[in-house]
């Protein structure tokens, strides 16, 4: 599932950033603090590769 914005896209980077262990879970804002928890390893990998070329800012 690729991200819809170029703000998914960053958040979902962060949230696999603490996943994989390379950031502290206190250091996340926003909506990547609740993806840590609600979405997968997997399910993160998906948005986060998404190419932020073309995708608006905000959705």
């Amino acid at each position: 599932m690729p991200a819809k914005s170029k703000a998914q896209q960053k958040a979902a980077g962060a949230a696999l950033s603490v996943k994989r262990g390379e950031t502290a879970k206190k250091d996340l804002k926003g909506a990547s603090k609740s993806m840590v928890d609600s979405m997968s390893e997997d399910q993160l990998e998906d948005l986060a590769e998404t190419k932020r070329k073309g995708l608006p800012e905000k959705k």
